[in-house]
């Protein structure tokens, strides 16, 4: 019985205060830190079209207008978070996109 409790015990630290995860929650953790990255990596490209666009005026005043919840959909709309090759915009390289933006500024 001692060794049933100890290891239910040894369980429960290690989850909850060790750092423990299971094979899905790191799976999941793994997936969010490379779309993070590669938002990151491609945050440039987006910049940079935001700066060949000759709307880019236009699209920087909306920007400033919209309102905070709707920024994110500007950027997706103007297709500066529209990777090469790709049909739709990206939503993470969108938000980082926008954070970019609003920091130049």
């Amino acid at each position: 019985m001692g060794a049933v409790a100890g290891a239910i015990a040894i369980s429960i630290i290690g989850f909850n205060w060790g750092g423990w995860v299971t094979g899905g929650s790191a799976t999941d953790m793994s997936e969010e830190v490379s779309v993070a990255a590669v938002a990151l990596a491609l945050t440039p490209y987006c910049i940079q079209n935001s700066k060949d666009d000759p709307k880019s005026v236009a699209v920087m005043a909306e920007l400033e207008q919209t309102s905070s919840y709707r920024r994110r959909g500007v950027i997706e709309d103007a297709g500066w978070a529209t990777p090469l090759g790709a049909e739709n915009p990206d939503r993470d390289l969108a938000e980082s996109c926008l954070i970019a933006l609003t920091e130049e500024t």
